[in-house]
C-alpha cells in the first residue's frame, strides 16, 4: 500500500491555493469545500494534470511532482487512478475491454489483463456486462465498470471526484457502499486503498472517509477525523454540509457574543473544552431545536431572533424553514434553518418572505472552539 505526502502552492490571479494533505496507506481523505475553493486545482495537481508553482507530491516512496527539482511524472507513469462524476469510458470498447485498458497500457499480456478486468468486473456486480459497450449500459453500470478501470492497474493512489454526483437516486446508496467495500479491501482479495475523495455530501464523507479537510479561499480550515469534524463543525460551509446551524462570534459569560453585539446563550466546556472571553468561536445547533413563531414568544427560549423568511424545503417527514435576515436585523441569520412537522407548517400558514421568529433554547446550543 501507498501512502501521499503533498504540499500543493498554486497562484493565480486572483486566488491562491496553499494545502499540505497526509494519507496513511489505506487510509481515505475527504476534501471538502464550497465552490472556487481550490478542490478541483488540488485533484489536478495531485493527478499530475497541472504542475504547481511550489510544494511536492509524493505517492508512497515516489516523488511524482516537485516543480524545485524540475519532477512531473506525468499522469500515466505516476501509479494515479481516477474516478469521476462522468464514467468516461471509451465508447468504442467492451467491458472489459474498458478495464483491462490499464493493465495493457503498462505491458501486462492480453489474456492476464482480461482475466483481471473480469474478476474486477465481478467484484463491482457486473460480470454479466463483460462484452457489452458502453451505449447498453446504464449510468450506474457504467460507474461500476469505470470504478473497476481505476482500480485495474493497482494504482497507488485512487482519486475520488464527486463519484456519486451524476447518479440517480436509486443507484447511488448501492454504489456508495460498492465503493466503500472496494476501498475497505472486502472484495476482490484486494488491499485497502488509499484515496482522496472530493465531495460535497455529508453523507459519503462518514460511510467512506477516515479523515475530512475543508477548504475555503485556497486554505485548509478544519481538518480531523471525519465524525469530530462534522459534529463540531468551526465554519459555515462544514455546519452546513452535516446539516447544523452555525453562529460565529467570540466567548463572553453568557457564551457567544456576536459581531453585532447580540448573546447567544449555550452550553459551553463540552468535552473539557472551556473558551477564554474574548476567544473566537461559534454556537452549533441542529435545526430541529430551532422553534418557529408568528409573533415573539416569551418564556423559556432565551435565544430568539426575528428572521424573514426565505425558502420553504421539503425534508422526508419535515419541513425545513430557512431565513435571511430582517433589513436592520443581525447579519447572521442569513441561512439559519429550522425543521418544523407538517402541521406545524399548517398552523404558520406563510409563504416565503413572511416575517417570523426563530427560538432556540440554550440548553440546545454548544459553543466550542473556533481555531
Amino acid at each position: 500500500m501507498s501512502g501521499l505526502d503533498a504540499r500543493v502552492v498554486v497562484r493565480r490571479a486572483a486566488f491562491t491555493l496553499d494545502v499540505t494533505l497526509r494519507a496513511e496507506p489505506g487510509q481515505v481523505l475527504a476534501v471538502l469545500g464550497p465552490n472556487g475553493s481550490g478542490k478541483s486545482t488540488l485533484l489536478g495537481v495531485l493527478a499530475g494534470l497541472l504542475r504547481p508553482d511550489e510544494g511536492h507530491v509524493r505517492v508512497g516512496d515516489e516523488l511524482v511532482t516537485d516543480p524545485a527539482a524540475q519532477v512531473l511524472v506525468p499522469p500515466h507513469q505516476r501509479g494515479v487512478g481516477l474516478l469521476a462524476q462522468q464514467a468516461l469510458l471509451f465508447p468504442h470498447l467492451t467491458a472489459v475491454g474498458n478495464v483491462a485498458f490499464g493493465p495493457r497500457a503498462h505491458g501486462v499480456p492480453r489474456r492476464e489483463a482480461e482475466a483481471r478486468a473480469r474478476e474486477l468486473l465481478e467484484a463491482v456486480g457486473v460480470a454479466e456486462l463483460a462484452d457489452r459497450k458502453p451505449a447498453r449500459m446504464s449510468g450506474g453500470q457504467q460507474q461500476r465498470v469505470a470504478l473497476a478501470r481505476a482500480l485495474a492497474p493497482d494504482p497507488g493512489l485512487l482519486l475520488l471526484d464527486e463519484p456519486l454526483a451524476a447518479l440517480d437516486v436509486d443507484a447511488t446508496p448501492a454504489m456508495r457502499s460498492l465503493l466503500r467495500q472496494m476501498l475497505r479491501g472486502e472484495r476482490a482479495n484486494r488491499p485497502k486503498q488509499t484515496a482522496v475523495l472530493v465531495t460535497h455530501s455529508a453523507l459519503d464523507a462518514l460511510v467512506l472517509a477516515d479523515h475530512v479537510v475543508v477548504l475555503t479561499q485556497g486554505r485548509v480550515v478544519e481538518e480531523g477525523p471525519v465524525r469530530d469534524v462534522l459534529a463540531r463543525p468551526r465554519s459555515a460551509f462544514t455546519a452546513r454540509i452535516a446539516g447544523l446551524d452555525l453562529v460565529p462570534g467570540t466567548a463572553c459569560a453568557e457564551g457567544l457574543l456576536t459581531a453585532d453585539g447580540l448573546v447567544v446563550s449555550g452550553m459551553s466546556g463540552r468535552d473539557g473544552e472551556v473558551p477564554a472571553t474574548g476567544e473566537s468561536v461559534v454556537a452549533v445547533f441542529p435545526p430541529s431545536a430551532v422553534a418557529v413563531f408568528a409573533d415573539r414568544p416569551h418564556g423559556s427560549p432565551r435565544n430568539v431572533v426575528p428572521v424573514r423568511l426565505a425558502a420553504i424545503e421539503p425534508r422526508g417527514d419535515m419541513v425545513r424553514l430557512r431565513a435571511r435576515a430582517m433589513p436592520g436585523g443581525p447579519h447572521w441569520v442569513d441561512g439559519l434553518a429550522a425543521d418544523v412537522t407538517p402541521a406545524a407548517m399548517a398552523d404558520l400558514a406563510v409563504e416565503p418572505g413572511a416575517e417570523l421568529w426563530f427560538a432556540v433554547k440554550a440548553a440546545e446550543v454548544a459553543i466550542h472552539a473556533a481555531d
